[in-house]
């Protein structure tokens, strides 16, 4: 056991082991400029003609508690990070879009080799910030001197079908401060853009973010490059299928009782949280709840339960903050489509009416300069009657239909935003409950994630 301790602690040996893990992650990367870092590897270990580690004295066998813990704070950035972007991240559940699938309080892994690990678009940020500085509403983490343009290395597969995807808000590219979590485009839609920028009491700094520093949001991809999607009457089909159900999908039904309040532990026991528990209008004797399909029938079991309706807002109907928000499509979250989901190299024939879908893919998220003069459509100065498109798109839904801002209402997500798929949870947190009152929810625990 001597023998093989001290050669793993030789300097030819480290300078082996190093040299070779770094080559197959230039490879894995794909960029080979990194093999100038060979040398500094080489003077590590062998020549050690320069102090890498500044802030240790050469030769000084014993250092003070103070270069220790910042040598370990150093070592623990570098790791931490690596492990950030190549492999896996931590990440929370935030709201309940994904109720009862996910729920409001669980702590997730997100795998990075699932799809493979995106490369930071901005590398110029500060460690573990993820867009704003603390204690700011609207002073940047990141600097944008440089930037580098999309690249994703090798991973395990591609984005299928029902994945729980974790995402950047593809409207998160601009973000109005005082009130960063609503999307500015719809801000813009329902105060008129001269307000929203001008009215910094209410609406604060106008911000920009680059891809990789927007919001997270987390969703269930229902549909991917090439399929075709379409909700009637609140069923999402996928060409011309109805969805694979999800187990624990939910959507809202009115209730109504013969003028008592459902017991409060009987609503607990169908997994229905406090804050929507006071969704009761005492008026009407009705309930506003998410429910899932399995609970559905056990509600209307219930003695004071006398009538159980699935909500739905009619066809005729436009709700005219859901996507594409033209009024040639008039649809709404219930009644939706058909639309076409655009996927790499196909090309479509372009017009004016089908135009409002894709003008923000080929005018923002692919860079080209889209122009519209009277009826003729005009790419990067060329009268154009056909699109091709250069990145594949993905349609996110959240499984608790009635309670999720998702792709019905700011449409396609680029491959250039996904950042990997959600996994494992391995805690979770019941905010409703006390700490010693069933804070931890014991039964989701290192649970794997469908």
């Amino acid at each position: 056991m001597k023998k093989i301790r001290e050669f793993l602690r030789n300097n030819y040996f480290k300078y082996v082991f190093w040299t070779i893990a770094y080559l197959l992650w230039v490879i894995w990367v794909g960029n080979y400029w990194l093999l100038f870092g060979l040398p500094i590897i080489f003077d590590l270990y062998i020549s050690k003609k320069v102090n890498w580690t500044f802030w240790k004295k050469r030769g000084v066998k014993k250092h003070s508690k103070v270069v220790e813990w910042f040598d370990a704070l150093i070592f623990a950035v570098i790791a931490a990070s690596f492990i950030r972007m190549f492999f896996i991240e931590a990440f929370t559940i935030p709201t309940s879009s994904m109720e009862k699938s996910l729920l409001v309080g669980d702590y997730l892994f997100v795998s990075k080799l699932s799809y493979g690990p995106k490369l930071p678009n901005t590398p110029l940020s500060i460690p573990f910030v993820p867009h704003t500085m603390p204690t700011t509403k609207s002073t940047p983490s990141f600097l944008t001197w440089l930037q580098f343009p999309y690249k994703r290395i090798a991973g395990f597969g591609e984005v299928e079908r029902n994945d729980v995807v974790v995402f950047n808000f593809p409207e998160g590219d601009t973000v109005a401060s005082n009130i960063p979590e609503q999307s500015y485009y719809q801000l813009c839609r329902t105060y008129g853009r001269d307000r929203v920028w001008t009215d910094k009491v209410n609406f604060g700094e106008i911000v920009v973010r680059p891809v990789d520093k927007r919001e997270f949001y987390i969703k269930r991809c229902v549909a991917i490059s090439g399929d075709t999607i379409n909700i009637k009457h609140g069923q999402l089909f996928i060409n011309g299928k109805k969805q694979e159900e999800v187990e624990r999908m939910q959507y809202n039904y009115w209730i109504q009782t013969d003028g008592s309040r459902i017991n409060e532990k009987h609503l607990e026991n169908l997994e229905v949280s406090n804050d929507d528990a006071l969704n009761y209008d005492p008026t009407y004797s009705t309930y506003d709840l998410p429910l899932m399909k399995k609970n559905v029938e056990a509600i209307k079991a219930f003695s004071n339960v006398r009538m159980v309706v699935k909500k739905e807002k009619p066809d005729s109907i436009w709700s005219t903050y859901i996507f594409p928000h033209d009024e040639k499509y008039q649809w709404n979250e219930d009644n939706f489509g058909p639309l076409w989901i655009p996927k790499k190299g196909v090309t479509i024939d372009l017009n004016l009416n089908n135009l409002p879908c894709y003008k923000r893919i080929i005018g923002y998220y692919e860079g080209n300069d889209l122009e519209v003069k009277g009826d003729d459509i005009f790419i990067n100065g060329e009268k154009s009657t056909t699109y091709t498109f250069k990145m594949n798109y993905f349609w996110m839904m959240g499984d608790n239909r009635h309670n999720s801002a998702d792709s019905r209402f700011w449409g396609f997500v680029p491959e250039d935003h996904v950042v990997g798929k959600a996994v494992f949870v391995w805690l979770s947190l019941d905010k409703d409950k006390g700490l010693f009152d069933g804070k931890i929810r014991w039964n989701r625990m290192f649970r794997f994630i469908h």
